[in-house]
This record gives C-alpha cells, sequence and structure tokens, in this order.
C-alpha cells in the first residue's frame, strides 16, 4: 500500500525504528495468497465429504424406522468424525501456511546504514533496496543509480526484450521505474520503494492469485483415479445391495440402511487424506531441515534420482571464503603480513574489483583481508561508474571508478587466471609462469582468482563495450580457502550406498576441482574434463564420458544444460543444483532441480523444485532420504487402507449371502473409522526411516504405486482377515448363540484383524514392539481395545452398538485369530522372499 507518511526517505535508507512504524501503519509487502483456508473453510469442506452425508443418510433413516436412540447415537459419532477429520486438515494447512512463510522471498535493503536482507514482506516505502543480476523486483521503486540495469518486464507488459532503467536525471522520467515481480537481467542498482503489496503494479493484477491452484502430482493423479474406480464399483454393489434387501426380504429401509453401510465400508475417502496431510507434513519437515519443497512432484522424483549434480562452492565447501595468500612471481604474502608494495597493489586492485554493496563470499573476504592490512586506504569522493560482469565469453568480473574529480576513471579486474592473462595480454613465458604458480596454488585446495588494473584517460570517448577495450597490467594471484563442510565425506558415501553417483561441476580450476573431490570422496576425482573440452564433443560423445567422469572444472551454466542432457540421453534421473540465472534452465531440465537459498538469485530458486536454506550438500542427500521416507509411509499407509476395507466389505456382505441378520451398522464404520483414519493419517505418516532406506537402489520412474503386486499383496492380507472373521462368524452361528453375541464375536476379530493389518503394514519386527515405535501408535491400539472392552463386555455401552457379551474363551479366539492368520502369512511371505515392504530400523 501507498505510504502514510509524506516526508521523504533520506537516500541512504530508513532506520530500523522508521521501518517497524511504517509496517505497523502499512502491513506487510504482500500479495494475496491463493485459497488460504482457515478452519471454517476446512469445515465447510470435511461437511461436504461423502462419508458425512452417508452418516447423514443413515441417521435420517434410523428416525424413519423409529429408532431415534441409534439416530441420536450415530449424530454423536458424526460429530467425533467431523472433529478428527477438521484437526488432521487444519494440521495440513498449518504446515501448508509454514512453508509458504518459509518461501517469502529474501531482499536486501540499507537499514540505519548498513545493508542486510530481510523477508521482502517487511519492506516498506522509502526503504533504499539493492537490486542485481538475477533478482526479482520485490516492490515499485524508483532507481536511484545510474548505473547500466536490465529488465525483463515480460510478465507485466509482454514484451520480450529487456528495457534499461536508471536514475531520473541520466534515463529520463519514468526510466527510473521498476515493478515488483519483473527480473535485473544485467547490472546493479540502489533503488527507493514507492509502493508495496496490493499497491504495485502487480498487485492491481493480483486478485487472480485467489483461484490458482498448483497442478496434481502423477501421485495424486493415480490415487484419485483409483478413489474413482473404487467409489463407482462400491456406490454400484452397494445400490444392488439396497434392491435385493427390499425385493427379498420386502424390507426397503432395512435395505437402504445394509445399502448406506456397505457404501461406507466400501468407499476410500482416506486415499486423498493420506496423499494431502503425508506430502504436506513431510514438505515441512523437510523444510524444518532446510529444504524447501516448492513442487511436489520433487518427493515423488527424489526417489528415483540416479545422479546428484552439485555445485563445489558452498555446497561441498562451507563458503566460508578467506583470503590465505597473495603472490605476484616469487613474492608470497598472507594479506596480515604485507610488506611489499607489488602486492598491496595486488590487494587494493581486487578490493576495487568489488561491487560497493556485494554479498559475495569472494568479495567479502577482500573487503575483509584489506581491512585488516596495510593497503587499507580511505579515497573519499569515489563513485562507480561502471560495471563489466561476469559473461560466458569472460570470467572476469571488472569496475570502473571515478577518483574524486580527477578526469582519469580507475578500472579493476578480478577472475580466472587464463581470463585475465588474456586481458593483459601477457606473453608466452610470462603467461606460463604464472599459469603454472596458479596451478600450484590451486593443487593444495585454493581457489585462485587473479587481478589486474588499467586507466582510461580518454574521457571524451565512450567507455567500451567490453573489458577488452582496455589496456589492463597483471597485478597478481589471490588465493582462497574454503573448506569442506562438515558431513560432506560421509553424506557423499551415503549417497552412492543408495546407488546414486555424484558428479561435481565447479567454475574452478581443475586442479582445485580435484582436490575438493578427492577430500569429498567421488569416485574418480582425477577425471576431470574441462567446460572448452565440453564444447568440442557432439551430444553421442558427451554421452559417452560422462558415464565415468564425475568432476567438470571451468564449467559454464550453458555446460551445465549439456551435461543434463547427455545424462538424460543414458536414462538417469538427475538432480542438479545451481544458484545463478544462467542456471535456471539446467535446473528446469533436471528432474529435480535444487536452488540455492542463501546465494543463489530468485530466477534459481523460481526455476527449482527444491530450495536449500543452508546451500549445504548434506541437506541435499537428506532430503533424498527424506522423500523416500514419504514415499515408503505413503505405500504403508495405502496398502493398509485397501487391505482393511477387504474384511469390512466382506463382513457387510456375508449376512446378506446367508440371509441371516446385518452383523455391521453404521455405527460400527464410524467405531472403524476412528481407528482407520488416525491409523492411515498418523500412525504412517510418523513411521521412521527403514534401516535399508539409503541401501536400496533408486525407485524405477515407472513403479507406479498401486502397481499389481500391492493391489494382489493388500488384498492378500484382506483375504485373510476376512477368513478370520469369517471363521469367528461361523464358530458363533454353530454355537447357536444369539444375533447380539455373534456380532460381538464378529466385531472384535474385525477390530484385531484391523489392528494387525496397521502392525503387519508398518513392519513386523521385534523393533516395532521395543524399538523406535511412535506414541501414535501406541494410544490408538490402547484407545482401540479399551472401547472394544467397553462394548463387547458390557451391557450398557454394548446396547447402542446391538452386542451382548460373549463368553469369554470365545472373545479371545476371536482376538487371536486374525493376528495368528497375518503372522503365517507375513512368516511363509519372508520364507518365499517376495516383495517387502520397507522396515522400521531399531532404535
Amino acid at each position: 500500500m501507498e505510504s502514510s507518511q509524506d516526508a521523504p526517505a533520506h537516500p541512504t535508507g530508513l532506520s530500523s525504528d522508521q521501518a517497524a512504524n511504517r509496517l505497523r501503519v502499512d502491513g506487510p509487502n504482500r500479495l494475496p495468497e491463493p485459497d488460504r483456508r482457515n478452519w471454517l473453510r476446512i469445515l465447510s469442506g470435511v461437511l461436504r465429504e461423502p462419508m458425512l452425508l452417508l452418516l447423514i443418510l443413515a441417521s435420517t433413516v434410523y428416525l424413519l424406522l423409529g429408532d431415534p436412540q441409534e439416530a441420536a447415537a450415530l449424530a454423536a459419532s458424526v460429530a467425533l468424525v467431523v472433529g478428527l477429520t477438521v484437526y488432521q486438515d487444519y494440521r495440513s494447512e498449518s504446515a501448508l501456511q509454514a512453508l509458504r512463510d518459509l518461501s517469502t522471498p529474501q531482499a536486501r535493503v540499507i537499514r540505519d546504514g548498513q545493508a542486510r536482507s530481510v523477508p521482502s514482506s517487511e519492506l516498506v516505502v522509502g526503504d533504499v533496496i539493492l537490486i542485481a543480476e538475477g533478482d526479482r523486483i520485490p516492490a515499485d521503486a524508483r532507481v536511484l543509480d545510474d548505473g547500466d540495469v536490465m529488465l525483463d518486464e515480460s510478465m507485466l507488459t509482454g514484451e520480450s526484450m529487456p528495457v534499461q532503467r536508471g536514475a531520473a536525471a541520466v534515463s529520463g522520467p519514468d526510466k527510473d521505474l521498476v515493478h515488483a515481480g519483473t527480473l535485473v537481467v544485467r547490472g546493479h542498482a540502489a533503488a527507493q520503494v514507492t509502493a508495496i503489496g496490493v499497491a504495485t503494479a502487480v498487485g492491481r493484477i493480483g486478485e487472480a492469485l485467489h483461484t490458482l491452484r498448483s497442478p496434481a502430482t502423477p501421485m495424486q493423479r493415480e490415487i484419485r483415479y483409483a478413489v474413482l474406480i473404487f467409489a463407482v464399483l462400491g456406490l454400484s454393489v452397494s445400490l444392488l445391495v439396497a434392491l435385493w434387501y427390499g425385493w427379498t426380504r420386502g424390507d426397503w429401509l432395512q435395505g437402504v440402511l445394509a445399502g448406506v453401510t456397505l457404501a461406507m465400508a466400501n468407499i476410500p475417502e482416506e486415499f486423498p487424506v493420506v496423499l494431502t496431510v503425508f506430502l504436506a507434513l513431510g514438505s515441512w519437515r523437510m523444510a524444518r531441515h532446510n529444504a524447501l519443497i516448492r513442487r511436489s512432484p520433487a518427493i515423488e522424483a527424489l526417489g528415483s534420482v540416479t545422479v546428484l549434480c552439485t555445485d563445489k562452492t558452498g555446497t561441498l565447501t562451507a563458503n566460508e571464503m578467506s583470503l590465505v595468500e597473495l603472490a605476484l612471481g616469487s613474492e608470497r604474502s598472507e594479506p596480515a603480513a604485507l610488506h611489499s608494495p607489488a602486492l598491496e597493489s595486488l590487494l587494493r586492485c581486487a578490493d576495487r574489483a568489488c561491487p560497493e554493496h556485494s554479498f559475495d563470499p569472494i568479495d567479502k573476504a577482500i573487503h575483509t583481508a584489506i581491512a585488516g592490512s596495510s593497503a587499507a586506504q580511505a579515497q573519499p569522493g569515489t563513485k562507480p561508474v561502471r560495471e563489466y560482469p561476469l559473461s560466458k565469453d569472460l570470467l572476469a568480473v571488472t569496475q570502473v571508478w571515478r577518483i574524486r574529480d580527477e578526469p582519469a576513471l580507475e578500472i579493476a579486474s578480478k577472475g580466472a587466471p587464463e581470463a585475465i592473462a588474456d586481458l593483459c595480454d601477457l606473453a608466452g613465458d610470462e603467461r606460463a609462469a604464472v599459469m603454472q604458480l596458479a596451478k600450484e596454488m590451486a593443487r593444495r585446495g585454493l581457489r585462485v582468482l587473479a587481478a589486474a588494473s588499467a586507466v582510461w584517460t580518454d574521457g571524451r570517448q565512450a567507455l567500451p563495450a567490453t573489458p577488452r577495450g582496455f589496456r589492463f597490467e597483471w597485478r597478481g594471484l589471490l588465493g582462497f580457502a574454503d573448506p569442506l563442510r562438515s558431513g560432506v565425506r560421509d553424506a557423499v558415501a551415503e549417497a552412492k550406498a543408495a546407488g546414486i553417483r555424484v558428479i561435481m561441476l565447479t567454475g574452478d580450476h581443475p586442479d582445485t576441482a580435484r582436490t575438493i573431490a578427492a577430500q569429498a570422496g567421488l569416485e574418480r576425482p582425477q577425471a576431470a574434463i574441462l567446460g572448452t573440452e565440453l564444447e568440442t564433443l557432439d551430444a553421442a560423445t558427451l554421452a559417452r564420458r560422462v558415464r565415468d567422469t564425475d568432476v567438470f572444472a571451468r564449467v559454464k551454466p550453458e555446460h551445465k544444460l549439456r551435461l543434463i542432457d547427455a545424462l538424460k540421453r543414458n536414462n538417469e534421473i538427475v538432480a542438479m543444483t545451481g544458484d545463478g540465472v544462467n542456471d535456471a534452465p539446467a535446473l528446469m531440465a533436471a528432474h529435480v532441480g535444487i536452488a540455492m537459498g542463501k546465494r543463489g538469485t530468485d530466477v534459481a530458486r523460481e526455476a527449482a523444485s527444491i530450495v536449500l536454506l543452508d546451500d549445504n550438500f548434506v541437506t541435499v542427500v537428506r532430503a533424498v532420504r527424506q522423500g523416500r521416507v514419504i514415499y515408503d509411509n505413503i505405500l504403508r499407509a495405502v496398502r493398509y487402507i485397501l487391505a482393511v476395507h477387504v474384511p469390512i466389505t466382506g463382513l457387510a456382505l456375508l449376512p446378506l449371502i446367508l440371509g441371516a441378520p446385518l452383523m455391521l451398522m453404521p455405527l460400527h464404520i464410524v467405531f472403524l473409522e476412528l481407528i482407520i483414519d488416525p491409523a492411515s493419517a498418523l500412525v504412517f505418516e510418523r513411521e521412521p526411516a527403514a534401516a535399508d532406506i539409503m541401501r536400496r537402489p533408486p525407485r524405477p520412474p515407472s513403479q507406479r504405486l498401486l502397481d499389481m503386486p500391492t493391489l494382489l499383496g493388500s488384498l492378500g492380507q484382506g483375504a485373510v482377515v476376512l477368513a478370520a472373521v469369517a471363521a469367528v462368524y461361523f464358530i458363533g452361528l454353530g454355537a447357536v448363540m444369539p444375533t447380539e453375541q455373534v456380532a460381538a464375536l464378529s466385531f472384535t476379530a474385525l477390530i484385531a484383524g484391523n489392528l494387525g493389518l496397521i502392525v503387519v503394514n508398518r513392519g513386523f519386527t521385534l523393533a516395532h514392539w521395543l524399538g523406535r515405535t511412535s506414541k501414535a501408535f501406541w494410544v490408538l491400539v490402547i484407545s482401540a481395545l479399551g472401547m472394544l472392552f467397553l462394548v463387547t463386555r458390557f451391557e450398557g455401552p454394548g446396547v447402542w452398538f446391538r452386542f451382548a457379551p460373549p463368553p469369554l474363551g470365545l472373545s479371545c479366539l476371536a482376538l487371536l485369530m486374525p493376528l495368528a492368520g497375518l503372522g503365517a502369512i507375513e512368516l511363509l511371505r519372508r520364507t518365499l522372499g517376495t516383495r517387502r515392504l520397507p522396515r522400521s530400523q531399531p532404535g
């Protein structure tokens, strides 16, 4: 919104107090959020669920049958189911909102005279923001510098060509305006915020965001299709049963009740709940471990990744750059112990090659080094004139400065030693000597840059189009130390054990790359390929070479895209990390694009499926692990849901087929749902990782969640429980027991089978009883058995369920038979070595 204060802000930015006051008055810098659901909207959605509608229909039928007591009990149970469902949905929505808050982009702003990063939602009118190549503009603003800033405004204007922006005095009226949502494709500048939130140009058209929804993932589409098939079949059978009952027994209301009960037993409404809860809470848990999921399909794809392409600097290494060595010819020195005028000149030149307000670790290391050395000297009145950014043709950054009122301009450049050697046009022997020195420094694991300076004296002519138009003088080499991150070697080993090959891509010197690759534990650290060599290889040759090469040095962004394509030609499933503007095509081409959250550009983050909040390779491997766990737990829950509906449906149909009184009533189904829903959404979601989670090969992308082995295995488990329940039912009939006792026995066997299916699908191991078993599991089991004991052993509560206490011995038999059947089948399955469920490891 527009500022509530008319006083203009000082060009150096606001104070923290000023910003806090304006934020309190004007509100946050946010656009309308798409379909955020509060608890009232969640409740409204729950009340439209098919299961609830069937329960309400059953209550109405009981009233028509003259049984208000049963109708009241069912209505009370409806309230329980609604409360549980609303809790689960609200939990998922809270997790999704936490992810939205985490994904709020950062803005660089000058507050209290210091450059800092803040969430873009905290920007206020009057703030001075720093924008640079790769940034998405966080608010409408006016450019304060006359630098060479180019913007992509296609999202607002539809114009595909970048437009130039600069200070009004240089660019002209309205040519100093930059709009929220547009992209900086070149240059950097300071700009003062003029509008935020809905008052921005993009905010005025932001109402369309209310209707946006993320597209369904392949897994979601598969589950929706399965739900549709099962629902159609279940409702069709239920309708036939209702008609059959009414036709053969002449009691149409009881027929409707039988049909409703069977429909409730058949509809697998838990499937969508499982996916929503598991993906939302799984993404939230991954974000707590610094991996922010931007697109749900990434969770599915993580389990199939076979190759992980990673940057070196800041991902494998700590990105805690420190300048440890300056070198020129035979002279070597640490920055803090400088005694050589030539090396002091080298350090000053490197400092001049850095932008004024930079967040780059190299630039920070240079600023820190010069501040603590004898080379530091203040030059008041210094003003930046132009920057020549890093390009694919020249791996160097060049800054042009005006020193006070002097007519000549000072030029400083830093970059790859070979690029700076080219700028200086070094002779053969001299070039060979400096490259040999750079190679020797790189072998010690240092990141090596070179620096050069020039003077532009012809003020009557325009500056050259590229730095090659200056006459540079060689200043020397700078060596930066960037140690390997803690835990990286173990993470690489874990990835290899999981069948995932790790490839390192870096713009560094090949010797530096080899040293870090060896320290990280990559398989073939010495067989490095240079980016210039990649350019000479055709697609087929590159696809062959990439099979046995794990280190690529002096790599440019366009090389990354070629490498991704080559790996895909080899049928690999590729995850790739990136941070720059030009990394976006490769991030989008990879099956799983992973952007850096700290040093990455907005463009890279938008192109990626996952954003690393700590830029750490260990987090990448942890994300792969967690993705596999989420998939495993969804598979557990799906198998359980499929299996548990078999005996429920069977017990609903069996008395109808035999012409006997109904065993299952709607209230019984509600009791079962109060076990099935928490088991699906709470117990299985919290299952720990299987012991072999990172020792399995990647999952084939073609493998479906509901494949034939899963379907047959689940139906087989359900059939075992149904056989046990049917056996208990026939035992009750054979003993000529009253219907109420037979119903209590059958229901006891059904509950026991239900709990047994939870155990079997979690993992039928001792670890689940003595090890890391979740509290949710024990709460569910104790609650279910306690309620079962009340309604089957006591006449008072049993009346509501139309139960009478059966003989204690038969009740114990009903509890044990389904568990014994499942245990026997599990033992047989292990003996035959058939496809196994993932098992949690012992605590």
